[in-house]
């Protein structure tokens, strides 16, 4: 066996150092044995030495394999075992190498590499998964064509590409386009396709396949039909067609990941893949669409040109989550798609840019890469992809795409080649656009206001707090969109994007009859923090006349937090001007359901704790959680005459679809019903779950019950009903959490744990739980720290298991500077005990050194 020493001190990797290999890889060849414990790995790989090579070492990547033999042009060779691999000596001419080792896939919990879910066979190689499947150069910048041959008894063998044979306990595989290792996937088992097909606009048929297990071929429809959008979009939109015979999916319990965008053999968490109206939420049905779309989107934004290093990986992801974000707000609501991913921004990515973990979006340095698949890389760098088509222009955009992909088909690339494109497009210098790429922190705009004269005049000063190895930030380029509205609601200037360049900045707007109201960072045109001096009636009246959809909803909750925040601090009772105002817009039938549903949605209550640290206040999760009881109450008590009619007009009629308009119908509804049964003692919650023909409704209705303490009944009837359906059961687990009081939460969670359908070796179940009690804010935060206590115990005890899982779940202590110095010196210590942990992986040891350093 030959494996990095967890216990040894972390390698640091530079992006300063980055190297070409110095080889070419023509052609590889791979031939499986499979065996759950002795799976036999045979590589044929022909290299040829680069002529202008600046390291002519010759060095495979591998870990935990059993090398057998090392031939070089058929001759037996000594490989010498190293630190991560091996080392050989190798001719300077083109040559055959030939290893043949052994691996043991069912003994592989980290899920990385081969191994084995539930007795099939399943691959995860990105990002460094393929050295623990054969020794290879396992870095993106080599790319190669891979033929595959697969044997065993096992029903269905799959790989990449097309199948070029099959027989009798084997199967071949080959797929025609070159694509780095971390591309390569291996699925065996025994499993039922439900079939589709789809026509590119050229006229070629592709042979579609969802795989599954026996008995969940119910549930793969609508990922069918989610499939076909995405590659009629891709065609529409982008201009991109699918380029095999053949686009598989599969459908796997355990998988560290939401789905593996492997060229031609896509695999998904089945959590990401399956759904049916009787076991998924709307919610679940919209992420599996956008999921979908996201693995198939990869196709070119990611496959066919891929990075050239980890350090660019925010090159296909941010690229692709944008995409993704497109396509669904084209397939169901932009506004309520923008004001959800604004929402998911400021709660993921916002915290880790203002703590300890805070890194751009292209790191300069790592330890595990595995830690880097965060909310910086993927969601802001999707906002960075937004603000650069915002400055350039829709036309200007899909034109520099276009010479993206001409240029850069089957290519290793940068950051710099993707701004290059961009520059030779448009004619724009992007040098300080750039900088968005390389700073951490999320930028300060604050803003001032002048009138005069019939001339408004807006100051913009922008600043970045220092983050960890990055004290001092120069400006950026600042994309901020603005619109102004009369004092009596009409739109005196449209939208217009002020390009913030400098640390100050002032724009005027002449010919104005009075002063304006200013609607500022429309659409979030930029992933900012903005600070400006203003009141709730100025609020208020956004909330009501604003035309853009996200800053109405940004006045409301903007509002919302302030109110919050009085109570707090002051003990304020609920302001009644704000629940009047939102009074009006529930009860405003002319207003899209979803967006109603969003703005009766309260704050988070981390929310509410990071709005009092900003302001200087420590929070004090007890007191957040109270006033967020109270002002739910009152706000029912407020509306509890028209509860009724709006529960009823918004019930949704007729069999279920999971479109966009009964989604927000539904949405709507379910926060009518949880406000309902705070004052009917739970009479029509009871009534919905007992009639509930969907999940969406059911689940709703549990909730309610259970926030409201009048559900044992029902979630017991709800075991029974779905204790055999793996993914419902993970919505039942979290859900007991997420309802817990804050004093019962870490005892709840404990005792989930020890439940018989518990299992840490399935990542979606150990999130159910510790993601549940993470995200109880005042349960997980109680003055106890029994939440942090069992935290890091089920992490030191999940970290051998699973290191991936383990060190992203670490991310729940980030915020731990915040609170106060009697949590603080609780965190603190749970940190250092996970870190004193014999053995721990390099993945948990770099997440948590991280936090402790800060």
């Amino acid at each position: 066996m030959n494996d990095a020493a967890p216990n040894a001190a972390p390698q640091t990797f530079y992006l300063k150092d980055y190297k070409p290999f110095g080889y070419e890889v023509e052609s590889v060849k791979l031939t499986f044995q499979l065996s759950p414990n002795a799976t036999k790995v045979h590589s044929a790989i022909r290299f040829t030495p680069k002529a202008d090579a600046e390291d002519n070492r010759f060095f495979l990547h591998g870990e935990q394999l059993s090398l057998i033999s090392a031939k070089i042009d058929g001759t037996p060779v000594t490989a010498r075992l190293v630190d991560g691999g091996l080392e050989c000596d190798v001719p300077r001419t083109s040559f055959l190498w030939e290893a043949e080792v052994e691996i043991d896939p069912a003994a592989n919990t980290a899920l990385e590499g081969l191994y084995m879910s539930n007795g099939m066979y399943c691959t995860q190689c990105e990002a460094e998964g393929f050295r623990k499947i054969t020794y290879y150069p396992d870095r993106p910048d080599v790319m190669s064509t891979f033929t595959v041959r697969i044997e065993g008894d096992e029903p269905v063998m799959l790989s990449n590409g097309n199948p070029t044979g099959a027989g009798e306990g084997w199967a071949e595989w080959h797929d025609p386009w070159p694509k780095p290792a971390y591309l390569f996937a291996l699925v065996a088992g025994d499993l039922v396709n439900h079939p589709g097909s789809f026509t590119t606009k050229s006229g070629k048929d592709v042979e579609l396949n969802i795989w599954v297990r026996p008995g969940d071929e119910g549930k793969c429809a609508f990922g069918m039909e989610a499939l076909k959008k995405s590659m009629k979009w891709d065609e529409d939109v982008y201009g991109l067609e699918y380029d095999l015979d053949l686009f598989n999916i599969v459908a796997v319990d355990d998988f560290n990941m939401g789905a593996m965008e492997n060229k031609g053999l896509n695999i998904f968490n089945s959590s990401c893949v399956l759904a049916s109206p009787e076991t998924s939420t709307d919610a679940n049905f919209e992420r599996i669409e956008a999921i979908i779309a996201h693995e198939y989107f990869h196709n070119w934004t990611g496959n066919r040109i891929t990075c050239r290093d980890w350090f660019q990986l925010c090159l296909k992801e941010g690229l692709t989550v944008f995409r993704d974000a497109q396509f669904t707000a084209d397939m169901r609501s932009e506004p309520v798609k923008r004001i959800e991913d604004v929402i998911a921004l400021r709660a993921r990515q916002f915290p880790e840019d203002g703590g300890p973990l805070a890194h751009p979006p292209r790191p300069e340095e790592f330890q595990e890469i595995n830690n880097f698949y965060t909310a910086t890389v993927y969601e802001k760098g999707a906002e960075v992809i937004g603000m650069l088509k915002r400055l350039v222009g829709d036309d200007n955009y899909y034109k520099a795409l276009n010479l993206y992909f001409e240029r850069h088909d089957g290519q290793a690339c940068t950051i710099e080649d993707w701004l290059k494109v961009f520059e030779d497009a448009t004619g724009r210098d992007l040098s300080q656009f750039k900088l968005w790429y390389s700073q951490a922190g999320t930028p300060r705009v604050k803003v001032t206001e002048d009138y005069a004269d019939g001339t408004y005049t807006l100051t913009f000063e922008q600043s970045t707090p220092p983050t960890p190895g990055q004290p001092e930030k120069a400006p950026r380029v600042i994309p901020m969109a603005v619109g102004l509205l009369s004092p009596n609601g009409d739109e005196v200037r449209g939208t217009q994007v002020l390009e913030l360049t400098e640390a100050k900045q002032s724009f005027t707007f002449d010919g104005l009859a009075s002063k304006p109201v200013p609607s500022i960072l429309r659409e979030f045109s930029a992933p900012v923090i903005l600070e400006r001096e203003t009141t709730n009636s100025e609020r208020a009246f956004l909330l009501a006349h604003d035309t853009d959809p996200f800053n109405r909803w940004e006045a409301g909750n903007a509002l919302a937090k302030e109110v919050r925040v009085a109570m707090v601090l002051d003990g304020a009772a609920p302001d009644a001007a704000y629940l009047d105002a939102l009074e009006k817009l529930v009860r405003d039938d002319e207003q899209d359901p979803a967006f109603r549903a969003l703005v009766l949605s309260p704050p988070s209550q981390s929310d509410i704790a990071q709005t009092l640290h900003e302001r200087g206040h420590t929070p004090d999760p007890q007191k957040i959680y109270d006033a967020s009881e109270t002002f739910t109450q009152t706000l029912a008590q407020q509306l509890e005459t028209s509860l009724p009619r709006l529960y009823a007009a918004t019930t949704v009629e007729g069999p279920y679809v999971p479109d966009a308009d009964g989604a927000g119908k539904r949405a709507l509804n379910s926060r009518i019903l949880s406000l309902l049964t705070r004052l009917d003692g739970g009479e029509q919650a009871a009534r919905q779950y007992a009639s509930a023909d969907n999940m969406t409704q059911q689940y709703a209705a549990l909730a309610a019950l259970m926030k409201a303490e009048k559900g044992e009944a029902q979630s017991k009837a709800f075991f029974e009903q779905w204790q055999d359906d793996r993914l419902v059961m993970d919505k039942w687990f979290a859900l007991q959490i997420a309802c817990a009081a804050p004093e019962t939460t870490a005892a709840t969670a404990k005792e989930l744990t020890q439940h018989p359908l518990f299992s840490m070796k399935n990542p979606n179940r150990f999130r159910a739980v510790m993601g549940a009690l993470a995200g109880n804010h005042a349960g997980f935060h109680h003055a106890s720290g029994a939440g942090y206590q069992l935290l890091a115990e089920n992490l030191i005890a999940l970290d051998s298991v699973n290191p991936q899982t383990t060190a992203r779940m670490c991310a729940a202590f980030q915020t731990w500077k915040r609170y106060d110095s009697k949590r603080q010196a609780q965190i603190q210590a749970e940190l250092e005990r996970i870190l004193a942990t014999s053995g721990l992986s390099r993945d948990t040891h770099e997440m948590v050194s991280r936090m402790l350093s800060a």
